[in-house]
């Protein structure tokens, strides 16, 4: 029996100083992934930002060659820079976990899925458009003689009102074709002349 008391107290000893050691490992990670963070540029430089491990944006640096640029982008090109910065995220804590707890812990595992479906990638960045400054949209048919000028004013006191849309004319049917004239036939005269 005491044999047996024995075993029972090593192995709960063992189970206590495992869990503090995993315990410790939890810890260390968290400590890391919490100092950890993450910098980001624009592609042309205009926009520099910081974020914590929680995505929550620490630092905004805009540079003076954004001045030029229209709110619009500007705004576009901090956003896209933040999903581009906050996608790093999940790749991070990967790494801080393989060097703490392991890779094969499963709460190492559901953590990295949740970070990733909060931090998804960014997507793809297109080339935006030129811009539209100067260009002109025309609706109806203008006539031929006249050469298409940007200076052709719309009359000021006459709203523009969609006209309702009719279908075009059929196009004309052609004539029906004439039969084959048989071998026998010699003419479509019925054996009178074609001058009378």
């Amino acid at each position: 029996m005491p044999e047996d008391i024995g075993a029972s107290e090593r192995m709960l000893g063992q189970w206590q100083q495992s869990i503090q050691e995993k315990a410790e490992r939890y810890q260390e990670m968290a400590t890391r992934v919490q100092g950890m963070t993450i910098s980001e540029s624009s592609r042309d430089g205009s926009v520099r930002l910081t974020i914590g491990s929680n995505g929550i944006l620490t630092n905004l640096e805009i540079a003076e060659s954004a001045k030029d640029k229209r709110m619009a982008e500007v705004s576009a090109e901090v956003m896209r820079t933040l999903q581009r910065a906050q996608a790093r995220i999940p790749e991070l804590l990967q790494q801080a976990m393989a060097e703490t707890i392991g890779t094969q812990d499963e709460t190492a595992n559901v953590l990295f899925d949740e970070a990733k479906r909060n931090f998804p990638a960014p997507p793809h960045e297109d080339v935006p458009p030129p811009p539209t400054v100067g260009r002109e949209i025309r609706f109806g048919i203008e006539d031929d003689d006249t050469p298409p000028t940007a200076s052709r004013p719309a009359p000021p006191s006459q709203p523009f009102t969609p006209q309702p849309f009719s279908p075009p004319p059929p196009a004309p049917q052609p004539p029906p074709r004439r039969p084959a004239r048989r071998p026998d036939e010699d003419d479509d005269f019925d054996g009178q002349s074609f001058l009378s």
